[in-house]
Protein backbone atom coordinates (compact mmCIF):
# COMPACT_ATOMS: atom_id res chain seq x y z
CA UNK A 1 0.00 0.00 0.00
CA UNK A 2 1.28 3.63 -0.99
CA UNK A 3 1.36 5.70 2.58
CA UNK A 4 3.63 8.75 1.37
CA UNK A 5 2.16 11.50 -0.32
CA UNK A 6 5.28 12.94 -0.86
CA UNK A 7 6.68 10.27 -2.93
CA UNK A 8 7.67 10.99 -6.04
CA UNK A 9 4.95 8.56 -7.20
CA UNK A 10 2.63 10.65 -5.82
CA UNK A 11 3.47 13.62 -6.97
CA UNK A 12 4.10 11.98 -10.81
CA UNK A 13 0.39 11.15 -10.42
CA UNK A 14 -0.16 14.62 -8.98
CA UNK A 15 1.50 16.72 -11.54
CA UNK A 16 -1.38 15.54 -14.00
CA UNK A 17 -3.80 17.92 -12.70
CA UNK A 18 -1.20 20.72 -14.87
CA UNK A 19 -1.71 20.53 -19.04
CA UNK A 20 2.69 20.61 -19.25
CA UNK A 21 2.56 17.73 -17.55
CA UNK A 22 -0.38 16.14 -19.26
CA UNK A 23 1.47 17.14 -22.59
CA UNK A 24 5.01 15.88 -21.54
CA UNK A 25 3.66 12.61 -20.97
CA UNK A 26 0.60 11.91 -22.83
CA UNK A 27 -0.84 11.06 -20.03
CA UNK A 28 -4.56 12.28 -17.37
CA UNK A 29 -5.98 11.89 -14.68
CA UNK A 30 -8.94 9.82 -13.99
CA UNK A 31 -10.62 10.73 -10.57
CA UNK A 32 -13.86 9.23 -9.16
CA UNK A 33 -15.57 5.86 -9.46
CA UNK A 34 -17.93 6.81 -12.03
CA UNK A 35 -15.54 7.99 -14.72
CA UNK A 36 -12.97 4.40 -13.76
CA UNK A 37 -15.85 2.41 -14.26
CA UNK A 38 -16.27 4.02 -17.42
CA UNK A 39 -12.74 3.62 -18.68
CA UNK A 40 -12.32 -0.14 -17.32
CA UNK A 41 -15.26 -0.88 -19.60
CA UNK A 42 -14.78 0.95 -22.68
CA UNK A 43 -11.11 1.92 -22.89
CA UNK A 44 -9.07 -0.70 -20.37
CA UNK A 45 -6.16 -0.42 -22.60
CA UNK A 46 -6.19 3.13 -21.77
CA UNK A 47 -5.38 2.56 -18.08
CA UNK A 48 -2.12 3.13 -17.14
CA UNK A 49 -2.30 2.90 -13.00
CA UNK A 50 -5.23 2.28 -10.97
CA UNK A 51 -5.14 3.58 -7.36
CA UNK A 52 -8.18 2.97 -4.43
CA UNK A 53 -8.74 3.19 -1.05
CA UNK A 54 -9.38 -0.18 0.39
CA UNK A 55 -12.70 1.53 1.66
CA UNK A 56 -13.58 2.13 -1.94
CA UNK A 57 -13.06 -0.95 -3.45
CA UNK A 58 -15.17 -2.64 -0.78
CA UNK A 59 -17.83 -0.06 -1.28
CA UNK A 60 -17.78 -0.70 -5.56
CA UNK A 61 -16.66 -4.57 -5.74
CA UNK A 62 -17.91 -4.12 -9.36
CA UNK A 63 -15.11 -2.11 -9.69
CA UNK A 64 -12.91 -4.50 -8.69
CA UNK A 65 -14.20 -7.24 -10.30
CA UNK A 66 -14.19 -5.20 -13.69
CA UNK A 67 -10.47 -4.59 -13.43
CA UNK A 68 -9.79 -7.80 -12.80
CA UNK A 69 -11.95 -8.91 -16.01
CA UNK A 70 -9.68 -5.79 -17.57
CA UNK A 71 -6.38 -7.45 -15.87
CA UNK A 72 -5.56 -3.76 -14.75
CA UNK A 73 -3.98 -3.68 -11.31
CA UNK A 74 -5.18 -2.36 -8.07
CA UNK A 75 -2.98 -0.21 -5.87
CA UNK A 76 -3.87 0.33 -2.50
CA UNK A 77 -3.15 3.91 -0.85
CA UNK A 78 -3.83 5.59 2.06
CA UNK A 79 -6.73 8.57 2.07
CA UNK A 80 -4.01 10.97 2.38
CA UNK A 81 -2.33 9.39 -0.68
CA UNK A 82 -5.45 9.81 -2.73
CA UNK A 83 -6.42 13.67 -1.44
CA UNK A 84 -2.57 14.30 -2.58
CA UNK A 85 -3.25 12.98 -6.23
CA UNK A 86 -6.41 14.03 -7.12
CA UNK A 87 -7.16 17.39 -8.34
CA UNK A 88 -11.00 17.50 -6.39
CA UNK A 89 -11.23 18.07 -2.65
CA UNK A 90 -13.49 14.69 -2.72
CA UNK A 91 -11.95 11.79 -5.01
CA UNK A 92 -14.40 8.98 -3.86
CA UNK A 93 -11.82 6.67 -3.16
CA UNK A 94 -10.06 6.04 -6.74
CA UNK A 95 -7.59 7.66 -9.05
CA UNK A 96 -6.46 6.19 -12.49
CA UNK A 97 -3.37 7.31 -14.97
CA UNK A 98 -4.80 6.86 -18.48
CA UNK A 99 -3.46 7.45 -22.06
CA UNK A 100 -4.62 10.59 -24.20
CA UNK A 101 -6.30 9.07 -27.08
CA UNK A 102 -7.61 12.21 -29.50
CA UNK A 103 -9.07 10.71 -32.48
CA UNK A 104 -7.95 12.69 -36.05
CA UNK A 105 -10.33 15.05 -37.60
CA UNK A 106 -10.29 12.84 -41.15
CA UNK A 107 -11.17 9.72 -38.97
CA UNK A 108 -14.09 11.43 -37.30
CA UNK A 109 -15.77 12.45 -40.66
CA UNK A 110 -14.27 9.29 -42.98
CA UNK A 111 -17.02 7.38 -40.53
CA UNK A 112 -20.01 9.39 -42.29
CA UNK A 113 -21.24 11.08 -39.16
CA UNK A 114 -25.05 11.81 -38.79
CA UNK A 115 -24.51 14.26 -36.15
CA UNK A 116 -21.13 15.87 -34.52
CA UNK A 117 -20.67 19.11 -32.45
CA UNK A 118 -17.74 21.41 -33.16
CA UNK A 119 -16.77 23.62 -29.99
CA UNK A 120 -14.81 26.54 -31.62
CA UNK A 121 -12.75 27.99 -28.74
CA UNK A 122 -14.99 26.41 -26.14
CA UNK A 123 -12.60 27.65 -22.46
CA UNK A 124 -14.62 26.62 -19.75
CA UNK A 125 -13.51 23.12 -18.50
CA UNK A 126 -17.19 22.68 -17.35
CA UNK A 127 -19.14 23.92 -20.49
CA UNK A 128 -16.78 21.32 -22.77
CA UNK A 129 -17.42 18.40 -20.56
CA UNK A 130 -20.68 18.98 -20.23
CA UNK A 131 -21.61 19.04 -24.19
CA UNK A 132 -19.12 16.00 -24.53
CA UNK A 133 -21.56 14.16 -21.87
CA UNK A 134 -24.90 15.28 -23.82
CA UNK A 135 -23.37 14.57 -27.22
CA UNK A 136 -23.03 11.37 -26.29
CA UNK A 137 -26.63 10.58 -24.51
CA UNK A 138 -28.14 12.26 -28.02
CA UNK A 139 -26.20 10.01 -29.50
CA UNK A 140 -23.78 12.02 -31.34
CA UNK A 141 -21.26 10.28 -33.85
CA UNK A 142 -18.14 12.43 -32.21
CA UNK A 143 -17.23 16.16 -31.15
CA UNK A 144 -14.52 17.90 -32.03
CA UNK A 145 -12.61 20.79 -30.44
CA UNK A 146 -11.01 23.84 -32.87
CA UNK A 147 -9.21 26.89 -32.32
CA UNK A 148 -8.18 27.72 -28.49
CA UNK A 149 -10.29 25.39 -26.98
CA UNK A 150 -9.98 24.28 -23.28
CA UNK A 151 -7.66 20.99 -22.99
CA UNK A 152 -9.93 18.12 -23.39
CA UNK A 153 -7.75 16.32 -20.70
CA UNK A 154 -7.95 19.21 -18.30
CA UNK A 155 -9.35 17.36 -14.92
CA UNK A 156 -12.44 19.48 -14.94
CA UNK A 157 -13.41 18.89 -18.37
CA UNK A 158 -12.68 14.67 -17.83
CA UNK A 159 -15.04 15.02 -14.78
CA UNK A 160 -17.57 17.12 -16.49
CA UNK A 161 -18.27 14.54 -18.92
CA UNK A 162 -18.91 11.53 -16.23
CA UNK A 163 -16.97 9.12 -18.32
CA UNK A 164 -18.75 9.79 -21.77
CA UNK A 165 -14.99 10.60 -23.57
CA UNK A 166 -14.56 7.15 -23.27
CA UNK A 167 -18.01 6.43 -25.31
CA UNK A 168 -17.60 8.46 -28.56
CA UNK A 169 -14.91 9.90 -30.98
CA UNK A 170 -13.09 13.41 -29.90
CA UNK A 171 -10.74 15.31 -32.34
CA UNK A 172 -9.01 18.10 -30.56
CA UNK A 173 -6.31 20.90 -31.51
CA UNK A 174 -8.19 20.71 -35.27
CA UNK A 175 -8.87 24.51 -37.37
CA UNK A 176 -12.05 25.26 -38.11
CA UNK A 177 -11.98 25.97 -41.92
CA UNK A 178 -10.56 22.71 -42.24
CA UNK A 179 -13.15 20.73 -39.94
CA UNK A 180 -15.96 22.52 -41.58
CA UNK A 181 -14.66 21.48 -45.23
CA UNK A 182 -14.28 18.09 -43.88
CA UNK A 183 -17.58 17.73 -42.66
CA UNK A 184 -19.64 19.43 -45.93
CA UNK A 185 -17.01 16.55 -47.85
CA UNK A 186 -18.90 14.15 -45.49
CA UNK A 187 -22.41 15.50 -46.53
CA UNK A 188 -23.48 17.67 -43.42
CA UNK A 189 -25.15 20.36 -42.98
CA UNK A 190 -23.28 23.38 -40.88
CA UNK A 191 -25.74 24.64 -38.29
CA UNK A 192 -24.42 27.37 -35.94
CA UNK A 193 -25.91 28.17 -32.98
CA UNK A 194 -26.11 32.00 -31.76
CA UNK A 195 -28.26 34.75 -30.63
CA UNK A 196 -28.30 36.34 -34.00
CA UNK A 197 -30.00 32.94 -35.68
CA UNK A 198 -33.60 32.52 -36.37
CA UNK A 199 -35.88 30.63 -34.14
CA UNK A 200 -34.66 26.91 -33.74
CA UNK A 201 -38.80 25.80 -34.26
CA UNK A 202 -38.21 27.12 -37.43
CA UNK A 203 -35.49 24.88 -38.70
CA UNK A 204 -37.40 22.26 -37.27
CA UNK A 205 -40.57 22.81 -38.89
CA UNK A 206 -38.53 23.11 -42.19
CA UNK A 207 -37.03 19.61 -41.85
CA UNK A 208 -32.99 20.84 -41.98
CA UNK A 209 -32.35 19.09 -38.17
CA UNK A 210 -33.61 15.85 -39.96
CA UNK A 211 -30.55 16.39 -41.71
CA UNK A 212 -26.81 14.55 -41.20
CA UNK A 213 -25.74 17.40 -38.74
CA UNK A 214 -22.44 19.27 -37.71
CA UNK A 215 -23.77 21.97 -35.02
CA UNK A 216 -21.02 24.63 -34.37
CA UNK A 217 -21.04 26.27 -30.65
CA UNK A 218 -19.14 29.14 -29.81
CA UNK A 219 -17.02 30.75 -27.13
CA UNK A 220 -19.20 31.30 -23.79
CA UNK A 221 -18.49 34.95 -23.20
CA UNK A 222 -18.24 36.38 -27.39
CA UNK A 223 -19.97 33.32 -29.01
CA UNK A 224 -18.65 33.21 -32.57
CA UNK A 225 -17.70 35.97 -34.72
CA UNK A 226 -19.22 37.36 -37.89
CA UNK A 227 -17.02 35.22 -39.87
CA UNK A 228 -17.39 32.26 -38.41
CA UNK A 229 -21.15 32.54 -38.63
CA UNK A 230 -20.95 33.26 -42.31
CA UNK A 231 -19.17 30.14 -42.75
CA UNK A 232 -22.50 27.90 -41.66
CA UNK A 233 -25.70 27.01 -43.32
CA UNK A 234 -27.80 28.17 -41.64
CA UNK A 235 -27.47 29.87 -38.02
CA UNK A 236 -29.88 28.93 -35.16
CA UNK A 237 -30.96 30.35 -31.89
CA UNK A 238 -32.90 28.66 -28.69
CA UNK A 239 -35.65 30.68 -28.59
CA UNK A 240 -35.98 31.65 -24.50
CA UNK A 241 -39.59 32.33 -23.49
CA UNK A 242 -39.62 32.43 -19.72
CA UNK A 243 -38.04 35.93 -18.59
CA UNK A 244 -34.14 34.59 -17.99
CA UNK A 245 -31.27 37.23 -19.56
CA UNK A 246 -29.28 34.05 -21.36
CA UNK A 247 -28.84 30.35 -21.19
CA UNK A 248 -25.95 28.68 -20.26
CA UNK A 249 -24.09 27.78 -23.64
CA UNK A 250 -24.03 23.77 -22.30
CA UNK A 251 -27.51 23.64 -21.78
CA UNK A 252 -28.04 25.18 -25.33
CA UNK A 253 -25.69 22.56 -26.72
CA UNK A 254 -27.46 20.07 -25.23
CA UNK A 255 -31.01 21.72 -26.17
CA UNK A 256 -29.61 21.40 -30.05
CA UNK A 257 -27.92 18.14 -30.17
CA UNK A 258 -31.32 16.31 -28.73
CA UNK A 259 -33.23 18.05 -31.20
CA UNK A 260 -31.54 16.72 -33.75
CA UNK A 261 -31.21 13.87 -32.53
CA UNK A 262 -35.72 13.71 -32.20
CA UNK A 263 -35.46 15.18 -35.82
CA UNK A 264 -33.07 12.45 -37.26
CA UNK A 265 -35.01 9.20 -35.35
CA UNK A 266 -38.30 10.34 -36.22
CA UNK A 267 -37.33 10.87 -40.38
CA UNK A 268 -35.54 7.19 -40.20
CA UNK A 269 -38.59 5.80 -38.75
CA UNK A 270 -41.30 7.20 -41.15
Amino acid sequence: MLENPRSPRVRAVAKLAKKAARAESGLFLLEGPQAVAEALTFRPQLVVELYATPTALERYPDIAQTAVDAGVDVEFVTEEVLHAMADTVTPQGFVAVCHQFPTAVKEVFAAKPALVAILEEVRDPGNAGTIVRAADAAGADAVVFTGRAVDLYNPKVVRSSTGSIFHLPVAVGAELHDVLERAREAGLTVLAADVKGEDLLTARNDGVLARPTAWLFGNEAHGLPDEHLALADRVVTVPIYGHAESMNLATAASVCLYESAFAQRSAHHE
